[in-house]
């Protein structure tokens, strides 16, 4: 049976381009959303691409003590599997991503002062607090999980009933302030008792979807309004 060469070339060129245009969309879909919630366009970009490239920093933070670790293997949670590394001592290491955590939530603060939905943001984020809260459930091995797309529905909603005019913002803040507070922050009592090797508040271990919940709740709003 003869095999073209250029076939496999033409796929491999082709999976390229798909993966390209997927990155493309995926860019300006980001930047959409900000756009929406009110940063400078010639900012916008600038914005995306330190989150971008913040997400691979992870600031530690302190080590936690562990009873026992789990061996190197899948758990799958909500319809996503996380991979489980070795690690030979017994501890958690908690950090905070920079693109993932601390930079949204210096962009939340930044948009409470310019759009002044203090009381408006200060609400929405208690009651995003309370139900993440009551959501996140303990992963032995990986950490606190929470449902993938029940936090930016529930911050889109609650931005449209609070501040209709300016529900972008508001879901924004309160997806991302919301979810690190109630997900993250009142549960770290719970990761000593997990043997998760790394906590990442709002990167790619433990704590995830920070940054995500935001702008899915941003593009929600958009749609709702």
């Amino acid at each position: 049976m003869f095999f073209n060469p250029l076939t496999f070339l033409f796929m491999v060129i082709f999976f390229l381009l798909v993966l390209f245009f997927f990155i493309i969309i995926q860019v300006n879909v980001i930047a959409l959303a900000f756009a929406k919630i009110g940063i400078p366009s010639h900012y916008i970009f600038t914005a995306l691409f330190a989150i971008l490239l913040g997400s691979f920093i992870n600031i530690p933070v302190k080590k936690i003590p562990q009873d026992s670790l789990l061996e190197e293997r899948w758990v799958s949670f909500f319809g996503f599997r996380h991979a489980i590394p070795v690690r030979k001592k017994k501890e958690t290491v908690l950090a905070i991503n920079l693109g993932g955590a601390l930079m949204p939530c210096l962009l939340s603060v930044y948009l409470l002062g310019k759009t002044g939905l203090w009381v408006q943001g200060l609400a929405a984020t208690a009651i995003m607090a309370l139900i993440t809260f009551r959501l996140a459930r303990p992963v032995k091995g990986v950490g606190i999980a929470l449902p993938a797309f029940i936090p930016p529905i529930l911050a889109a909603l609650l931005s449209v009933i609070f501040a209709y005019d300016q529900a972008p913002a508001l879901a924004y803040i309160s997806g991302t302030l919301g979810s690190l507070i109630g997900a993250d922050i009142l549960n770290l009592g719970k990761i000593k008792n997990l043997g998760a090797p790394v906590a990442s508040i709002g990167g790619a271990g433990t704590f995830d979807g920070i940054f995500l919940n935001g702008i899915m709740a941003v593009l929600l709003s958009i749609i709702l309004t």
